[in-house]
C-alpha cells in the first residue's frame, strides 16, 4: 500500500473486506509500506485481485514471519492489527436523490464494499442496533435545509426536499422538521456511546453537534419551521451534549450559507488553492493503534478540498478529541476523532477529497481517474476501522 507499489489503492480496501466475509483473519500492517495488508494466500484471493486490478506481492511463511518480526522490534513505530470480522455498513441518506454527490457511497461502491441506506424512520425504529458502522450523509440535522434558502428557495430540488421532510415529520408524529430531525440526532448520539462507529462528513459534522447542543430549542427562523426562533438562543446551547465542539457561535442571518463558527471556509481566504494542503498526524502505533490506523496513508500530505463545511475552528474542538489531520499555518482541524461513552466518532472536513469545490449540480467524481487517492483512503479507513480486534489506548 505504499505509493510506488499500489496500482488501486481505494480497491484493495473492497480486497480486504471482502476477504473478511468469507471469515478469514486479515492483519493490517500499521506504517509498514503505507498500511500494508496481509492476506492469506489461495488461489481465490490472487484472482479476486487480479480481476480488481489491485496490486499484490505472494511471500513465504518465513518472509512474513519476518516481516512480523521487524514489526514488533521496539525500535520500529509499526504494529500488526488482526482484522476479524466484515463491518456491517449503514449509510444515512434520504431516499430521494439529491442534487449533490456523496463521497462515501461513491468510495463505497468503486471498492465494491456492501452497505444498507437508512434513514429517519430506521433511526427512530432504533435499527442502528443492526449495523457496526454509521455513514452520515450532507445532512442538515438543525431542520434549517442546508441553509440553501438564499440561492436555493426556488428550484425544484429545494422545495420538493422541504415538502417530503414536513411530510415525513408529521408522519413521524412531530410538528417540525427540526424537532424531528433532533430526535434523529439523539437516537444516533446512543447508537454511539452503545458501543457504534460513527463517520460523518461536510456539514452532517457540525450541523449534528449543533442540533445535539439545541435540544429543546427552537433556532430556526420562519422560513424554515413557520415561527420565529427563542429569543437569547445562543446562550442556551448545551455543549455537554456535543460530540466534537464547544463554545461556537451559530450563524443568526438564515440568509448566509453557514451554520456556525465552527466552520473555517469563509476564515480561509488566505489559503490559496494551488498550496492548500493538511498534514496527518504522526502517532504511536504500538501505543495509539487507533488513531494510527485511521491515519494510513501512502503520503502525510493530503490535498485540502472544500465543502459546505470545509474544516473545523481549532480553538472550538473539545480538548478530548483527537486532531488526526489539520492545516496548522490557517489554525483548522480537518479530520477528527473521538470516543463517546462505548463507542467512537471521525468527523472529515469537506465535500469530496477529488473535487476542490464541488457545487450543487457538479457531475460526480468519477473514481477510475483517481484509484490512489489519498484523501478517499481516509474515508476506507474508517470503514476497515471496526473490524480490528480492539486494544486499549493508552492516551
Amino acid at each position: 500500500m505504499d505509493a510506488d507499489s499500489q496500482e488501486n489503492h481505494l480497491k484493495a480496501y473492497g480486497i480486504t473486506y471482502w476477504v473478511l466475509t468469507k471469515e478469514q483473519k486479515v492483519q493490517w500492517l500499521l506504517n509498514y509500506r503505507g498500511g500494508s495488508f496481509l492476506l492469506p494466500d489461495g488461489e481465490a484471493i490472487r484472482k479476486e485481485c487480479r480481476i480488481r486490478g489491485v496490486s499484490f506481492e505472494v511471500i513465504s511463511d518465513e518472509k512474513a514471519e519476518a516481516i512480523l518480526d521487524a514489526i514488533s522490534s521496539p525500535s520500529q513505530n509499526q504494529e500488526a492489527v488482526i482484522l476479524e470480522k466484515a463491518p456491517k455498513i449503514a449509510v444515512y441518506s434520504p431516499k430521494e436523490n439529491q442534487p449533490w454527490d456523496d463521497a462515501v457511497t461513491m468510495v463505497l461502491t468503486y471498492a465494491e464494499i456492501p452497505y444498507v441506506t437508512v434513514y429517519d424512520e430506521e433511526v427512530l425504529d432504533d435499527q442502528l442496533a443492526l449495523y457496526d458502522w454509521l455513514h452520515l450523509h450532507h445532512e442538515d440535522f438543525t431542520g434549517q435545509y442546508g441553509k440553501f434558502y438564499q440561492a436555493y428557495r426556488s428550484q425544484p430540488w429545494y422545495i420538493e426536499g422541504k415538502l417530503n421532510a414536513e411530510a415525513l415529520a408529521s408522519k413521524l408524529g412531530y410538528s417540525k422538521v427540526s424537532e424531528e430531525k433532533g430526535a434523529v440526532a439523539w437516537k444516533i448520539r446512543n447508537y454511539v456511546i452503545g458501543g457504534g462507529f460513527m463517520f460523518a462528513m461536510c456539514s452532517a459534522t457540525d450541523s449534528f453537534d449543533i442540533a445535539l447542543a439545541a435540544q429543546g430549542v427552537d433556532i430556526c427562523e420562519p422560513m424554515f419551521d413557520g415561527d420565529p426562533s427563542e429569543p437569547n438562543y445562543q446562550s442556551k446551547l448545551n455543549f455537554d451534549n456535543t460530540f466534537a465542539f464547544e463554545n461556537f457561535t451559530l450563524e443568526r442571518n438564515p440568509l448566509r450559507y453557514e451554520f456556525s463558527s465552527i466552520d473555517m471556509t469563509n476564515k480561509r481566504r488566505g489559503v490559496p488553492r494551488e498550496s492548500d494542503y493538511f498534514t496527518l498526524m504522526d502517532f504511536s502505533a504500538k501505543w495509539d493503534p487507533v488513531p494510527t490506523m485511521l491515519c494510513q496513508n501512502h503520503t502525510s500530505l493530503v490535498k485540502g478540498f472544500m465543502g459546505q463545511t470545509t474544516a473545523f475552528e481549532r480553538s472550538e474542538v473539545k480538548p478530548t478529541v483527537l486532531v488526526l489531520g489539520e492545516n496548522k499555518l490557517n489554525g483548522e482541524a480537518r479530520y477528527i476523532h473521538g470516543i463517546k461513552g462505548k463507542g467512537f466518532f471521525t468527523f472529515y472536513g469537506g465535500h469530496d477529497p477529488e473535487d476542490y469545490q464541488h457545487r450543487v449540480g457538479d457531475p460526480k467524481t468519477e473514481l477510475e481517474l483517481h484509484p490512489n487517492s489519498p484523501g478517499y483512503r481516509l474515508i476506507l479507513n474508517n470503514v476497515l476501522f471496526p473490524a480490528a480486534r480492539k486494544k486499549k489506548q493508552k492516551t
